[in-house]
């Protein structure tokens, strides 16, 4: 239904994410150049004069000349905001931009958020449409029936682009395609179904008309309220809930429920009982989509039972209906073919694909996420809503529909290369990241964190125990109590404190430490001060002695300090050099780059052991690696005295017969920039390089730095390759995000 799910987080560290650096979630970035007298000129005057000219002779090129076709404006009053009600419409701004965050982040539509102070329906829908020529569509959002009918439906007959209230249709699309499903599996045809749906609100009254638009007889849907059965002749209804109205003689939920093959719920928790769900008829299928719990739970749905089909809207349960899975991809389909409006054919197709996908075999990185079975049954009717095929299946469908119905002003002729246009829109590596936290909440572990006295150390810490990735094993002094206590942790006992002054584990730690290091002129008593004073050396040690599965520190010293005290106590793993990898993550690329932490001159078999395992790591983050080795010179030019390294890293890569591009010596323009490669034909490489093997530490360092604090765009690292055990040192102004993300690679084995 809603995208919620059962991650937990407190209240500060929610307004933490809203409110550090820039507030709020979204910014506007200029897609041209703006940094000279004459790019100004061009963007605005006197240059903006041609298009604008262009446009007034021909209006269909404002999607040629602005950003207009790629453009929703998501709005709203906030008359219900999500379940709070109506709290206002400044009060619904940050959802507002939190589902332009969605829609960029799944789909690469870009999207603007527009709260309207007003509950006058008229007044709001005069203010939608003067807003046609600026926006490619809209998207409503968060608006209390009966007024949603009445401004959407409007909107859509007087506006001559797509307007959606996702609170209706989007739950109807998720909802439908796992109904297709759940028939199939049990060999049900939607002319002879039997549907209760209970909730006679605005996604409950869509996901009727949608079902019945995809062939359920309107007198097989009983539709309930509070007061029980909407049936023909009932006072006290409004005219949308009683077009679903029929002639029965049940008036309860109870009666309706009875014989029924299938219960749709959008009402409230606990509706349904395990005797409504007996009287069901055989093989059952349950929605259960209340949020944040369901009218009847999966559990207590199988019991009474067990050959029911059971979805919910939350993740924490199999056939999660999720909005996530129709909205920026039904709205990227419309826009690619500049679609007048979204109708039934485009639902109904969106609605096939997402059931089309389901059945399809689930990629590994998905199963292992969610621990979800390989194929489709019972417990996989929908698709995960981080599934990567997800881009190319949805939006192809809703265009082809939206050339079929007419409604398409700008058809697509090769269907294929749409495919793979929407296929570059999105970087991969968004996709393996969050499937890292689903898998990480499938498969918890215990991390380590070093530095427990810190406080982004304790917020990443109660994020990751909360987020449910696992359990954090704090490091420090009896105080953490009172800090995590601070922080508004309601019981800070629940948190493993671990003090290295009293903790009984210090025994063993130093005689695994002395063992170690007797030989390398170390005494027993220099290991008890290491261990009783350096959190590092006790948390690696505790590591060592398998009482946690991974480690994060270095919020509190320099990356190379924390990398010597951590050598003392964790070897590198049998036959490799431990090296740094930053992960430099657009909207549409993502970067390797390596060794940006450790080795200072790096020797040509370790520059091309570099070269493998990161482009091991960039194929578990979902690229194909193409390899670059970096110099200040190509293929010779300039010639100078530091090249040797380079081409003989690539002559040893040469004589191990690897399975991937790789070429060098290299500027990095060459790398990366195809018009500058084009002057090297002979060049190895098919496309940019997105695996950049730096010659040594000093410019890796420098790069890796600079493009974090200049390049606008996510870095992620440097992360530590090449270590016995899972471990982790962050950069000194992590944030506790960053620190959570770390951690879940970590224990997650991405990072290895």
């Amino acid at each position: 239904m809603a995208d919620e799910s059962n991650v937990q987080f407190s209240e500060r560290e929610a307004l933490l994410f809203h409110s550090e650096g820039r507030p709020g979630k979204i910014e506007i970035i200029a897609s041209k150049p703006m940094a000279t007298q004459r790019d100004l000129a061009l963007a605005y005057s006197p240059g903006v004069a041609v298009p604008v000219r262009a446009i007034a002779e021909d209006p269909a090129t404002a999607y040629d000349y602005t950003a207009k076709g790629n453009l929703v404006a998501v709005i709203s009053n906030g008359t219900a905001i999500l379940g709070l009600g109506n709290l206002g419409a400044l009060a619904s701004k940050p959802v507002m931009e939190g589902k332009a965050v969605l829609f960029k982040r799944f789909a690469d539509v870009d999207s603007i958020d527009i709260e309207l102070k007003t509950e006058d329906v008229n007044r709001f829908i005069d203010a939608v449409e003067l807003m046609e020529p600026s926006f490619g569509g809209i998207n409503l959002e968060d608006i209390k029936s009966p007024e949603c009918f009445i401004i959407e439906q409007t909107l859509r007959d007087r506006m001559n682009i797509p307007v959606f209230h996702d609170d209706q249709h989007g739950t109807a699309i998720i909802a439908a395609a796992g109904l297709i499903n759940a028939l199939y599996l049990t060999g049900r045809d939607i002319r002879h179904t039997r549907l209760v749906m209970n909730g006679a609100g605005a996604a409950a009254i869509a996901c009727a008309s949608l079902i019945k638009a995809m062939g359920l007889p309107h007198d097989h849907l009983l539709m309930c309220d509070r007061k029980g059965v909407i049936w023909q002749g009932r006072e006290g209804v409004n005219q949308w809930q009683s077009a679903h109205a029929v002639d029965t003689d049940r008036r309860t939920l109870t009666e309706a429920l009875d014989g029924a093959d299938v219960f749709m719920g959008l009402s409230a928790a606990g509706a349904v009982t395990g005797d409504m769900v007996r009287d069901m008829a055989p093989r059952p299928i349950i929605f259960a989509m209340a949020n944040p719990d369901p009218e009847i739970t999966p559990p207590e749905a199988k019991a009474a039972r067990p050959d029911a089909i059971v979805a919910t809207g939350r993740s924490d349960y199999p056939n999660q209906v999720n909005n996530v899975l129709g909205f920026p991809f039904i709205f990227r389909g419309a826009l690619d073919v500049r679609a007048t409006g979204i109708n039934d054919a485009m639902k109904i197709a969106a609605a096939q694909a997402l059931a089309a996908l389901a059945r399809q075999q689930v990629p590994e990185e998905v199963a292992a996420a969610y621990g979800v079975s390989h194929h489709f049954g019972p417990d996989y009717i929908i698709p995960a809503p981080f599934d990567p095929r997800l881009m190319e299946v949805v939006p192809v469908a809703v265009a082809r529909a939206a050339m079929d119905s007419g409604v398409a002003t700008k058809p697509i002729i090769d269907m294929d290369a749409y495919r793979q246009s929407l296929r570059a829109r999105l970087n991969p590596t968004t996709s393996v990241l969050t499937l890292a936290y689903e898998g990480a909440r499938a498969r918890p572990k215990r991390v380590l964190f070093a530095e427990g006295e810190e406080e982004v150390v304790l917020r990443a810490a109660i994020a990751f125990k909360e987020g449910g990735y696992g359990t954090p094993v704090l490091v420090g002094r009896d105080e953490v109590y009172d800090r995590l206590r601070d922080l508004g942790v309601d019981d800070p006992s629940e948190y493993e404190v671990h003090n290295s002054r009293v903790s009984p584990l210090v025994p063993r730690m130093v005689d695994f430490l002395y063992q170690r290091l007797q030989r390398r002129g170390y005494l027993r008593r220099e290991c008890e001060r290491m261990v009783n004073q350096d959190r590092n050396i006790f948390g690696a040690a505790m590591l060592q002695l398998g009482e946690a599965d991974a480690m994060i520190t270095g919020v509190t010293r320099p990356y190379a300090m924390s990398m010597r005290e951590l050598r003392r106590v964790i070897d590198a793993e049998a036959g490799r050099t431990p090296f740094g990898i930053h992960v430099v993550v657009g909207q549409s690329h993502t970067t390797f780059i390596a060794d940006t932490a450790v080795n200072e001159r790096p020797s040509p078999e370790q520059l091309a052991d570099f070269a493998e395992q990161t482009a091991a790591v960039a194929r578990r983050m979902g690229h194909e690696p193409r390899v670059a080795f970096l110099s200040y010179s190509t293929f010779g030019n300039p010639k100078g005295v530091f090249l040797d390294n380079i081409r003989e890293a690539v002559r040893v890569l040469d004589g191990r017969d690897v399975a991937f591009e790789y070429e060098g010596e290299m500027t990095p323009d060459v790398a990366l920039n195809e018009k500058q490669r084009a002057n090297y034909p002979f060049a190895r490489l098919s496309g940019p390089a997105n695996v950049l093997i730096m010659p040594g530490l000093q410019s890796a360092h420098i790069s890796a730095k600079l493009l974090r604090e200049l390049g606008g765009e996510s870095v992620i690292g440097p992360m530590l390759v090449g270590m016995e055990k899972p471990v982790q040192i962050a950069a000194m102004t992590s944030t506790a995000s960053e620190l959570v993300t770390l951690a879940v690679l970590a224990a997650g084995g991405i990072a290895r």
